[in-house]
């Protein structure tokens, strides 16, 4: 009988601890352990997944491979339709005496672990708890109650506690505070220098996986540009860019939103991290190593931990808390198809267009962009939850199942009925104007309700208070909005719902495949850098004469240096 154990390895379980790995070894040695990793089609193509977040996935589990067989693994890199028809074929060719594997992230890949997999099989399948989220090891609410709200923080807390991180030796946080999120609230000020983040060139399995993904046709997005981290070693270069970089500025910029930068002090690492190329618990130990070596203030390094160690595993824990029926979740009952401008950010809405173009072509945007920008609108807008969730999950290179569905249909949309979030997260243009520099340039005023130049964000804010007036006023923390409805009489109710109501059916729907951007329009953002050809100054990202024209076209960053009135280049104005 076969000594031989297999062991299946998840794409997004690319960790270097993975315990399957550790068990077989264990009980056979290495020469008689063979690791499978799957390429299933059927998961590559079950919505028109970004073309980035392709060649994220692909790349980095061929590299991860290559990684095992120089560690003296026999690997089977396997492309087959589904997981199911790639295993049965490794079982077929190599008649292992049993399968190791560990739990799932997503729950319908668990189910299937847990329930068919060993009789479809056909074999002995050892399932381990999955050992990427800390919630695998300490569980903060081991039995939940069946309704109950749990908060964030209070699981946050106790997992400071735990894992002992920003704690004082008498048990108490650092600073006497938990939380410092009341400090990270400022808008970033004009003209202020971010570092950019490290880009990685493709080597040459990342460069044919980008061609596999073209020719596939299938996706949105663009491979073009491709420069992310897809080994550990980069992935760890990029983190330590971010530690010695960024991070010292995360804290008072966390929530803030530009036009020029779609990262700012982030570390756009989440999709490095929910594949396995980072270790999160390890991510958090070194942000506090840079508060207690003094290189960054507190509340960034406690921004940036509870983001990691706090939000993402109450995430985690909430998706499987409450699948299967997140995915159907619609406490608001809105039913609205998604609007065609987000397959192609075409719209007057200058935030929500910027942020759609950039996700576009980039594959990602930071988590403020996502809440207030796109989920804001959704749910002002009606949006039907599940809709938003695959155009999530289709369009975020950091996108699974598990980070989306509560992220979105609970955090975001608050369509699981509170059970996520304590109250809706929505917010009038107000909110987007004092944290972005979106709004100057528009064609709406985010100062005016209703009107010629009513700002969207406003008319549909307040409509949505007069719709749900009842239900809101029920909830305490939403008391002071709800009370802002007193201000408005009957008329200017009557006004708003209108106004609302003309320019939700304006919204032109899109229910079939994904339309290609208009990939020669033009982002300031994406421009490289250029000296006016008067004056000198760069001009790339200060709009130029016009963020509209060919770029070969642009030489002077005014029309006055353009017409001969600008200062020229050393000497005085003209």
């Amino acid at each position: 009988m076969s000594r031989a154990v297999s062991v299946w390895v998840l794409p997004d379980q690319l960790t270097t601890d993975h315990p399957g790995l550790a068990a077989a070894e264990a009980e056979v040695g290495r020469d008689n352990v063979r690791v499978v990793l799957i390429e299933s089609r059927s998961a590559l193509r079950r919505l028109p997944y970004h073309r980035k977040r392709q060649v994220l996935h692909l790349s980095a589990g061929r590299h991860f491979a290559g990684r095992l067989r120089d560690a003296g693994y026999a690997v089977d890199l396997i492309a087959a339709p589904d997981s199911r028809a790639g295993l049965l074929q490794h079982v077929g060719r190599h008649r292992p005496a049993r399968l190791v594997t560990m739990a799932a992230a997503d729950f319908p890949a668990r189910r299937w672990q847990a329930g068919a997999m060993a009789d479809d099989l056909r074999i002995e399948v050892e399932v381990l708890p999955n050992a990427m989220f800390l919630v695998g090891r300490y569980d903060p609410i081991p039995a939940p109650e069946p309704g109950r709200r749990y908060v964030m923080e209070s699981f946050y807390r106790a997992m400071r506690k735990r894992f002992g991180l920003l704690m004082e030796r008498d048990g108490t946080p650092c600073s006497g505070r938990w939380n410092l999120d009341a400090d990270n609230r400022r808008r970033l000020p004009r003209g202020r220098h971010v570092p950019e983040p490290p880009r990685f060139e493709p080597d040459e399995i990342t460069r044919r996986v980008m061609a596999e993904v073209e020719s596939s046709g299938h996706g949105v997005g663009s491979t073009r540009g491709f420069d992310l981290a897809v080994t550990h070693a980069d992935a760890e270069a990029a983190f330590d860019d971010f530690l010695a970089h960024r991070l010292a500025d995360f804290g008072p910029y966390e929530d803030a939103m530009s036009r020029e930068s779609g990262v700012l002090y982030h570390s756009a690492l989440s999709p490095q991290m929910n594949l396995g190329l980072l270790e999160p618990l390890s991510m958090a130990r070194s942000a506090e190593a840079e508060y207690r070596a003094g290189r960054v203030p507190l509340n960034s390094a406690e921004g940036f931990i509870r983001q990691v160690i706090g939000w993402r595993e109450f995430i985690h824990w909430q998706y499987h808390r409450q699948m299967p029926g997140l995915r159907s979740a619609n406490a608001w009952d809105a039913r609205r198809p998604l609007p065609r401008l987000f397959w192609d950010g075409e719209t007057d809405l200058r935030c929500l267009g910027r942020v759609v173009r950039r996700l576009i072509a980039t594959g990602y945007t930071h988590h403020i962009e996502r809440l207030m920008v796109i989920c804001n609108f959704c749910l002002l807008a009606g949006v039907d939850p599940a809709a938003v969730a695959d155009w999530f999950l289709s369009f975020y290179a950091d996108s699974h199942d598990w980070v989306v569905l509560p992220n979105v249909i609970g955090m975001g949309l608050n369509a699981d009925g509170g059970l996520t979030a304590t109250k809706p997260y929505i917010a009038s243009a107000a909110y987007i104007n004092r944290m972005s520099d979106f709004c100057p340039g528009c064609s709406y005023r985010p100062d005016r309700r209703t009107g010629e130049g009513a700002c969207p964000f406003n008319t549909l804010y307040w409509n949505f208070l007069i719709e749900h007036e009842g239900t809101l006023r029920s909830n305490p923390r939403l008391g002071p909005a709800v009370l802002g409805l007193s201000r408005l009489g009957g008329e200017e109710r009557e006004a708003v719902r209108r106004q609302a109501a003309a320019f939700l059916e304006s919204l032109e729907a899109y229910a079939g495949p994904a339309p290609e951007p208009d990939t020669r329009r033009v982002e300031e953002a994406d421009l490289p850098e250029e000296a006016c050809a008067r004056s000198g100054r760069p001009f790339s990202r200060r709009q130029g004469l016009a963020a509209e024209r060919e770029r070969e076209r642009v030489e002077y960053c005014s029309d006055a240096c353009r017409e001969g009135r600008g200062r020229a280049r050393g000497g005085p104005a003209a």
